[in-house]
């Protein structure tokens, strides 16, 4: 099979630093050639994963209207050049429209990946325009359901995924291990919640990630984290790279994220669960779909829910969370699950 990827056009696949997308690409586009399919890839010109065919963007912006239009062109040219049985967008819906005006002549299916809530008019719109030709994906049933509901079209939810071979399973933890937040210190992410759920239980509380102090998070810190910190066990551990997160989450009792969002995917919480470290977070957005209540973690709703969850613990196996990331979140199954689909899109 022929195989044509797009990313968006401001970061390199895989990227330097920060990007998780691209990192899923570069990922699919490694497993694909391994399964032999032939792969072309559209994406920043310091792109450096291995593909059979690489075409750079002309434009480094995903939202600016003479790039948008030149990278549109672009893609064009390229898929004229790869002659791909499917196309497969995680870049932008509008660059899509060039095979359609001026009127194309290339009749390839095209696939267009959602990782986070879309607008339901752009894509009732896109429908017009392509019709069957084009069908989406969503990272998670909740972002399916809602391009579903809200625009209408073919929609599958295919996850994201993680490379459980770079975790290590943690069988076993000390009766006084630790609990863990693992996330942007923001509202949303309800680091709040947690740091009273530990105190509540009379656990330890590490909490580790990104502080931002911006827009509605402005004040975050100062008001609701930084007076808990150095008393009770509550302790901030800064910023981790992957050697220190995997220590982390491994050494944790439960991995402690009570969210007041709905969350697209989560990687951290496919993460915690490879490491054996059972997951406790608000049953909202995708959670559900990767934790399921009682066997990998608890589902809570509230602080009292939360210090109940930390008391029953010990009834999570820590082999079952290992068991739940290898059998449905590693890229083998995901890429399988994307061959399923372009197999059923180039049949019709």
């Amino acid at each position: 099979m022929r195989i044509l990827f797009t990313a968006d056009a401001e970061l390199p696949v895989p990227p330097k630093l920060y990007g998780g997308i691209e990192r899923v690409i570069a990922s699919l586009v490694e497993e694909f050639r391994r399964q032999g399919h032939v792969v072309g890839l559209v994406a920043h010109r310091d792109s450096s994963v291995e593909v059979d065919e690489f075409h750079p963007w002309p434009g480094l912006s995903s939202t600016g209207r003479l790039d948008s239009l030149r990278n549109a062109l672009a893609l064009r040219r390229a898929a004229s050049e790869f002659r791909p049985d499917i196309l497969h967008s995680f870049s932008r819906l509008a660059w899509l429209l060039s095979f359609r005006f001026p009127l194309s002549t290339s009749r390839f299916p095209m696939v267009m990946s959602y990782q986070r809530e879309p607008s339901g008019r752009t894509v009732a719109l896109s429908q017009k325009i392509h019709g069957d030709r084009l069908c989406f994906t969503g990272c998670s049933g909740h972002i399916a359901d809602h391009g579903r509901s809200q625009g209408g079209g073919d929609w599958s939810a295919i996850p994201n995924f993680i490379d459980p071979s770079k975790l290590e399973m943690v069988a076993a933890v000390p009766d006084d291990a630790p609990l863990v937040f693992l996330s942007r210190i923001e509202p949303i992410k309800g680091c709040h919640h947690a740091i009273a759920i530990a105190k509540a239980s009379g656990r330890r509380l590490k909490i580790a990630g990104n502080r931002v102090e911006t827009g509605s998070a402005a004040g975050y810190w100062e008001r609701e984290i930084e007076p808990h910190l150095g008393k009770d066990g509550i302790e901030y551990v800064g910023t981790v790279d992957d050697t220190q997160k995997n220590a982390l989450l491994g050494g944790a009792a439960a991995m402690l994220v009570p969210i007041e969002w709905d969350e697209p995917f989560g990687i951290v919480f496919a993460e915690s669960l490879a490491c054996g470290t059972p997951v406790i977070a608000t049953p909202r957005g995708a959670v559900p779909e990767i934790v399921q209540d009682g066997l990998h973690g608890f589902h809570i709703r509230g602080i009292d829910e939360g210090v109940r969850a930390v008391q029953r613990l010990p009834e999570i196996s820590r082999t079952a969370c290992r068991q739940r990331v290898e059998e449905h979140f590693t890229v083998k199954v995901v890429a399988d699950r994307y061959l399923e689909l372009y197999q059923a899109r180039i049949g019709r």
